[in-house]
């Protein structure tokens, strides 16, 4: 483990280039998440977006979820003014990995194994990944030379104190995260049940930040409240924002928003449960500052001053 690898687990100093790997329709964190990125254009310059399979009730097949995904995508920059994207918006994988020696041929694996190699060790690509890692895992076997040009950061899998693995991104695609996590790239996972759970907002608090602010908080708000109403209407419920941790990692200066840690290096097994390997290390985020991390969220989305009233 070299000095470069334990300094490109660090948050980065500066402004650096991302591009992000995202299930855009599969819950309503992914909007918010990318949605924050582009606000934070003084930190994050965004270079690409690619859509990432998935397959739940809001799809019919992987290859549908990544569809719906990239239009989410295109509809997101439609209402941030920022077409300029559109030209970087791909169309990613249709399934999952069929084994882990063998690469899914998509828009977005190719040109993020091509534009990766543009990139070094000393000046990484950093890549956003909030869904099944299947663009990600497909660029490194497509390409496995780009392992020490770029940083992963993804949300996926889940605590080490809980008591099981079976996250959602995850899961999707088991094959693809032991890619990864065997490829020599660094990483900084952020796990989900146990740490980034931790990550709630409430709805009336949604309600009371976002209405009426702008075309794009008014969107959000309507997925949040769309959501809500079909799964929990009637309940006291509040909402994970699971997908702006990941953002919020490479925005991270002096602790603000998250802690981690570094790890030993996670192994996933097909069977929901993990093992690790003792002689190599990852960055294991371990808390979440949600406050924090919530008031730097809604101002940046709304471009207004917090009220309390």
């Amino acid at each position: 483990m070299t000095a470069q690898y334990l300094k490109n687990l660090q948050v980065p100093a500066g402004k650096v280039d991302v591009v992000i790997d995202s299930d855009t329709f599969n819950e309503i964190d992914d909007q918010f998440a990318i949605a924050y990125l582009l606000a934070s254009s003084d930190r994050l310059c965004l270079k690409a977006l690619y859509a990432a399979p998935f397959f739940n009730s809001h799809s019919t097949s992987p290859k549908d979820g990544m569809e719906k995904s990239h239009a989410e995508m295109l509809r997101l920059l439609a209402l941030t003014g920022r077409q300029e994207f559109v030209p970087v918006t791909y169309k990613g994988s249709e399934t999952y990995l069929p084994a882990e020696d063998t690469p899914v041929y998509s828009q977005a694996a190719q040109n993020l194994a091509e534009r990766a190699m543009s990139y070094s060790a000393q000046n990484p690509l950093y890549i956003v990944a909030i869904g099944a890692i299947t663009n990600v895992a497909s660029a490194l076997l497509l390409r496995p030379e780009i392992a020490d040009k770029i940083v992963v950061i993804w949300l996926g899998g889940n605590g080490r104190d809980y008591h099981d693995n079976k996250e959602f991104n995850l899961m999707q695609d088991v094959a693809a995260a032991r890619v990864i996590f065997k490829s020599g790239a660094p990483i900084v996972q952020l796990p989900c049940q146990g740490v980034v759970s931790g990550f709630a907002v409430s709805l009336p608090e949604m309600e009371h930040y976002l209405s009426g602010k702008n075309a794009l908080c008014d969107f959000l708000l309507r997925r949040v409240q769309d959501e809500v109403s079909a799964y929990a209407k009637g309940c006291a419920i509040s909402r994970v924002l699971w997908d702006v941790t990941a953002v919020a990692w490479l925005l991270n200066d002096d602790n603000r928003f998250l802690l981690a840690r570094l790890a030993s290096l996670p192994v996933p097994q097909y069977d929901g449960f993990c093992a690790y390997d003792q002689s190599r290390f990852i960055q294991y985020v371990y808390a979440i500052h949600r406050d924090s991390l919530a008031t730097d969220l809604f101002l940046k989305l709304t471009g207004q001053p917090l009220t309390t009233s």
